[in-house]
């Protein structure tokens, strides 16, 4: 048998999208928010002389919020004034209660050991080896760490948190300590009816606590935490006038990019080969920068309006129904890739009269029912209000959550009704059970 090799020589031409530095950077700008752009435009402006940034100063196209009394009220003086941090709250109430002493020395050394919810982190036996002190000593100190603000700081379990909250509060519930004491795994299970037997109380008594422990705060230390995140600047506002809904685009909210020409002429004169060389890519950097920023703002747009025009029910009715509507149907409306329409709607948001809403929550799948389509969010709207009209000493289980839903023609099964039950943080029927409304 013979081999025969052969070669020839084809000519092919194919078309490849070169993901270069830049376009990775594009792409990663459309992502951004309001605030990581206006962070990633600064961090480009201490890199770029010839780039100028303005900040805006950002009001709503809508009259601010009045008060009670009629005054208007400014929306950043509502930001509570967290700029000190936990442990800087602990260490000024230290040197303002405690004397100087050898026990205040282990007091300070254990705070440094509070993470930012509140919990000490090492043991009393590793302190102990650590500073030479005896475990009364250090046992001493850490009773003086919890007797400081806020309630429940210095513990070092959840239960011990709990415990500490509920000590220092004059309304707890009068077996509140008790329970969380001698019977917090059991409360947290709800075995309700061995503690109940074993106290000789009533089952009411029991969710009495548990309904208590609920206003408590499992991370005390949590208050101190940055204000990040708390003011969102919306990307767009939609304006309802006579029935007409109308997007607006608020570009007055972002940073005001600008070429320093003055800079960049001065340069210019010197004639060094490498000066020149430096000032075109610094320009093509501003030119890109600009341009790409545009880009951004016409992507969120283009997203918003088509967003809007599918949901119109949702700003002219008073109950704001979302129709089903998903990422494909706005990428084949605007022939762009449903990538691009996600990072459009991702931590963006759009400011209406009645509240700002996220881009991304006009969203819903499909779902059949009787007379016709109906997005997940009116069936988990459906389910919430089924769930709230329920006999809480009678809680409907998921499979009659299933047959009700379907008696009003939504055919959903029981795994979906559970997880979109999950999604609502709606406990199990078990956990909804309340037994002072029996």
């Amino acid at each position: 048998m013979k081999f025969e090799q052969q070669f020839s020589q084809q000519q092919k031409q194919t078309q490849k999208l070169a993901m270069t530095q830049k376009l990775q950077q594009s792409i990663q700008v459309l992502q951004f928010s309001t605030e990581e752009l206006s962070n990633f435009i600064d961090n480009q402006a201490l890199e770029n002389p010839l780039l100028d940034v303005t900040q805006p100063n950002y009001t709503s196209n809508y009259s601010k919020p009045r008060t009670s009394t009629g005054t208007e009220m400014n929306r950043l003086n509502q930001i509570p004034d967290t700029t000190i941090s936990l442990f800087e709250h602990l260490i000024d109430q230290i040197h303002l209660n405690y004397r100087d002493t050898y026990l205040r020395t282990l007091v300070l050394y254990l705070v440094e050991y509070i993470d930012l919810n509140g919990y000490l982190t090492i043991s009393l036996d590793e302190a102990v080896a650590k500073t030479g002190g005896t475990p009364i000593q250090l046992l001493d100190a850490l009773t003086l760490i919890q007797q400081l603000e806020p309630a429940g700081v210095g513990a070092r379990n959840l239960q011990e948190c709990l415990m500490l909250q509920t000590e220092r509060d004059n309304y707890a519930p009068e077996i509140a300590y008790l329970l969380l004491e001698e019977y917090f795994i059991e409360l947290v299970e709800r075995k309700w009816d061995s503690i109940a037997k074993k106290l000789l109380i009533s089952l009411a008594d029991v969710q009495k606590v548990f309904d208590y422990i609920q206003t408590l705060t499992p991370a005390p230390g949590a208050i101190f935490g940055s204000t990040e995140g708390l003011y969102i600047i919306p990307d767009l506002t939609v304006k309802v006038e006579e029935q007409q809904v109308t997007v607006f685009s608020n570009r007055s909210g972002m940073p005001e990019i600008k070429f320093q020409q003055n800079y960049f002429e001065q340069m210019k004169q010197s004639g060094d080969p490498d000066v020149l060389k430096y000032l075109k890519d610094k320009q093509q950097d501003f030119e890109w920068l600009k341009k790409t920023v545009e880009q951004r703002g016409d992507t969120i747009f283009n997203v918003g309006k088509a967003i809007v025009e599918r949901q119109q029910e949702f700003f002219l009715n008073k109950e704001h129904p979302i129709k089903p509507l998903i990422l494909k149907d706005i990428s084949e409306e605007l022939a762009i890739h449903e990538s691009t329409v996600s990072r459009a709607v991702n931590g963006k948001y759009l400011e209406t009269d009645f509240g700002v809403f996220e881009l991304k929550h006009f969203f819903s799948q499909k779902l059949a029912s009787d007379d016709g389509e109906r997005s997940t969010n009116d069936v988990k709207h459906r389910l919430q209000a089924l769930v709230d009209a329920e006999n809480k000493a009678k809680p409907l289980s998921d499979q009659k959550l299933v047959d009700l839903l379907n008696e009003e023609g939504i055919d959903i099964s029981r795994r979906t009704v559970a997880k979109y039950r999950d999604l609502l943080k709606i406990p199990s029927s078990a956990k909804r059970k309340r037994y002072d409304e029996a």
